[in-house]
């Protein structure tokens, strides 16, 4: 799994003109991508390590605080483009593999006490932040 982990001072997410998720920070809008072999493991893995990251002001973590995260679907974080001027997403999940992935993340996430937003898996988001800091990390498990 793959995740774009980016500290923020707010974050919102919109499908067709209605708010689906939104935070208020400090906290992390995590954007994550599921490739073909991952597994329930690594999605618990991976909400561990969003939990405890030490990116937040001050060095602290989002269970430090109890800082809110806004997790978002992204399958093109698997995307590649080495060759060409067309990328290819072979390496991305499909939605039926992906999407109980990016729930469990979710659903993990919030069994160790975290306020979790979400945008909505396979549609067309609008996704606004406000990056604090700039402060952006990639994180794999």
């Amino acid at each position: 799994m793959r995740a774009v982990a980016q500290r923020v001072t707010e974050a919102a997410v919109t499908v067709d003109g209605e708010t689906v998720g939104k935070i208020t920070g400090p906290g992390l809008c995590v954007l994550v991508g599921v490739t073909h072999d991952d597994t329930a493991a690594k999605a618990a893995q991976l909400a561990r390590k969003l939990w405890s990251l030490r990116i937040l002001p001050e060095e602290r973590s989002c269970s430090d605080i109890g800082a809110p995260l806004l997790v978002i679907s992204q399958f093109t974080l698997y995307g590649d483009a080495r060759k060409g001027r067309r990328p290819t997403w072979n390496a991305a999940a499909p939605g039926p593999v992906a999407e109980p992935l990016v729930d469990e993340v979710v659903a993990q996430l919030r069994a160790l006490g975290a306020h979790v937003e979400t945008g909505r898996f396979g549609a067309s988001m609008k996704v606004s932040l406000t990056n604090d800091g700039p402060f952006t990390l990639v994180v794999e498990v």
